[in-house]
């Protein structure tokens, strides 16, 4: 009986054995790993923005032929934005609001780089339908910026909610005057 409690010597056999499936257990669990992230690629990488909406992520603007009083419409990140040439009186009356007035309260000069350019997304701040107020022909509103037709919201010549439903300003995009006459916006 004293034999059989004395542990068997381990033969050279056993021992590689050991070795060897251990070595095989990592290998296979690193070649699993590798491949999950081989077949997972393909879905994370679908989720960076395209080439084509990379091109749109700015938009460059020359405002030199926008006379003052014009407005101009152009396309940025699939939305139109309004860029303003304000005249002195357009200037004057938003400087005029009283702050207490309004939803949303921003100076004139929290919204503007340069008083004369005023740029905002043109969507409406409710339920984002477009206002009229880019063409000369097209109803103002009251103060004299924007109107959305759809539930009666009024902008004034700072893009801000004056009346209606809207619960904001309309939004300022990122831009930056790269130019006496060029704008970037994005």
């Amino acid at each position: 009986m004293a034999d059989a409690a004395q542990p068997k010597p381990m033969d050279a056999h056993t021992h590689d054995s050991g070795t060897r499936r251990d070595f095989l257990q990592i290998a296979a669990t690193s070649l699993a790993g590798i491949g999950a992230a081989i077949a997972v690629w393909p879905l994370i990488d679908s989720m960076n923005a395209a080439k084509d909406t990379l091109a749109l992520s700015t938009t460059e603007v020359d405002l030199a032929p926008v006379q003052m009083g014009q407005r101009l419409t152009v396309k940025w990140r699939g939305s139109p934005v309004f860029v303003d040439h304000r005249t002195a009186d357009e200037i004057k009356a938003a400087d005029a609001v009283d702050l207490g007035s309004l939803r949303d309260p921003q100076t004139d000069a929290q919204r503007v780089q340069k008083p004369e350019w005023l740029i905002v997304v043109g969507v409406c701040t409710h339920l984002g339908c477009v206002p009229l107020g880019q063409k000369p022909t097209d109803p103002r509103g009251a103060y004299g910026g924007w109107f959305c037709p759809c539930h009666g919201s009024q902008y004034d010549t700072s893009g801000r909610i004056r009346q209606g439903p809207a619960p904001l300003n309309l939004a300022v995009p990122p831009y930056q005057f790269t130019t006496a006459t060029t704008v970037k916006i994005g």
